[in-house]
């Protein structure tokens, strides 16, 4: 199951995810020409973010797998941030578009239209966008892609918010308020664009260079643990200056590792290929870089925290 998971990878998701967009754009379009719903406008608008997104994210993940070359020596693995950023602003002017649309009909509400047919239509859509994010957040997590997850989760706003036009739109057909149309849109409006402000933020941490999540912290803690030594109450082997960063799918560490000065060169340079080893056994992807010192050397910088 994990290799058909492999197999999925960030590139053919993303290429499914445009071919989807252009599929439920149609769906919506449609909905909304045959019921006259701004609701279902602005369901429709969404999809059209979606597209623009899928395919600015295709882009980037593709950028994103090219090698290290002489002008980007770490690689290209942050390109997912400006996927995750772009798709956040997208999102964003179609919520205040959406709003926009919507104020009109807020104060003057209009008649609409074979309601059964256009809610048919959004279900069948949102079927769609459900079942394929479901599929592109779970491969996220197997090729901890950013811009993987983040057109998934668009896709899940999609849907809930699509269930949320179906519902108001059910909702005033049965009881005649045609000013909840209006109200639905604003409502799917400030829902997306909550959803945009986050992927904005996201995008700003990763692009900060933000530590690594807690769990593969958790995991490289534990793999120094297992190689720190003590001897007669003294560190023979020891850890500090332990920092982490994470650029798109890549993991990196920074560390010192100390050890007595009595040592050879070749047996320091052993014990460090171990170590390398054994994080990126334990953390898969992951970059380590271990600077050796003597045990009774320190080494100072401007951090307050080395100041302790």
């Amino acid at each position: 199951m994990n290799a058909v998971w492999h197999r999925l990878t960030p590139q053919r998701l993303l290429a499914a995810s445009v071919g989807v967009a252009l599929a439920t754009i149609l769906l919506k379009t449609l909905a909304w020409w045959i019921t006259d719903s701004v609701g279902l406008l602005s369901d429709a608008m969404e999809s059209v973010v979606n597209l623009a997104s899928a395919m600015f994210g295709l882009w980037m993940v593709t950028v994103a797998a090219r090698p290290a070359d002489d002008e980007h020596p770490y690689g290209h693995h942050k390109a997912e941030y400006f996927s995750s950023g772009f798709e956040g602003i997208l999102i964003i002017v179609a919520a205040l578009g959406i709003i926009w649309a919507s104020l009109g009909r807020l104060w003057d509400p209009q008649p609409l239209q074979r309601l059964d047919w256009g809610l048919g239509l959004s279900v069948l859509s949102s079927a769609l966008n459900g079942g394929l994010a479901w599929v592109m957040l779970r491969a996220s997590r197997v090729h901890r892609s950013l811009a993987l997850e983040a057109d998934a989760r668009h896709l899940f706003t999609d849907v809930w918010t699509s269930a949320g036009v179906v519902v108001g739109l059910a909702l005033a057909w049965a009881t005649g308020w045609l000013w909840l149309d209006a109200v639905v849109a604003i409502g799917v409006a400030l829902n997306i664009g909550r959803e945009g402000a986050h992927l904005l933020w996201r995008s700003s941490q990763g692009l900060m260079d933000e530590a690594v999540e807690p769990d593969v912290r958790t995991a490289i803690d534990d793999v120094l643990a297992s190689f720190a030594h003590q001897r007669n109450g003294s560190d023979i082997i020891r850890f500090d200056h332990v920092y982490t960063r994470k650029a798109g799918q890549r993991r990196y560490v920074d560390l010192h590792m100390h050890m007595p000065a009595s040592w050879t060169l070749g047996r320091a340079a052993a014990l460090r290929a171990s170590v390398e080893q054994a994080l990126m056994s334990a953390v898969p992807g992951l970059r380590a870089t271990i600077q050796l010192l003597p045990s009774d050397v320190e080494a100072h910088f401007d951090d307050p925290r080395d100041l302790k």
